[in-house]
């Protein structure tokens, strides 16, 4: 009898406004391994909820081109600015609509949490991040723009969190 091949796809995202990251990962056979990643990028000069149309769509297009087991998405962080902050919620919340409107199950992380299960430190900066994410995921260049790279880190987050219950992916998380 042929054993059947587990394999678990996680799209991270890390919300904003004007870029919104994402990474693809799936984990097959106890290796990590990325799928996608990018940006959706709405116009700047657009309204709010144009944008925000934008990223919803582009969310579901990636939902439906991968058909992830879980999104994992960045929880808001406290700015300086309250405009942002705001917004940036609201880019969120879009992500969250997304997630609802496939079913398809959405985990939450600070950005400290990433950080740590990639890096090894919650304070890590962003170009470390990105050369984590370039060595654990075996990438011939740093992930491009930081935004993705957190995406990707998100989702990496998210799958050594839920590892233990499932199946092991052994080229990263050492950190933990």
């Amino acid at each position: 009898m042929q054993q059947k091949s587990l394999s678990r796809i996680i799209l991270g995202i890390d919300p904003g406004t004007r870029v919104t990251g994402y990474g693809v990962i799936s984990c097959s056979h106890g290796t990590a391994t990325p799928l996608d990643f990018g940006c959706i990028r709405p116009d700047e000069k657009a309204e709010l909820p144009q944008r925000f149309l934008i990223i919803f769509d582009g969310l579901l297009s990636l939902i439906s081109r991968f058909s992830p087991e879980a999104i994992s998405v960045e929880t808001q962080f406290f700015a300086k600015n309250a405009k942002s902050a705001l917004a940036i919620g609201m880019a969120r919340g879009v992500v969250l609509l997304a997630a609802a409107k496939t079913g398809v199950p959405i985990y939450q992380y600070a950005p400290s949490q990433a950080k740590l299960a990639v890096v090894g430190s919650g304070k890590a900066s962003k170009e470390q991040v990105q050369r984590m994410i370039q060595m654990l995921l075996r990438l011939r260049e740093l992930p491009q723009p930081e935004d993705a790279a957190d995406a990707l880190a998100l989702a990496l987050c998210h799958l050594h969190r839920t590892t233990h219950r499932t199946i092991p992916c052994t080229n990263s998380f050492a950190a933990y």
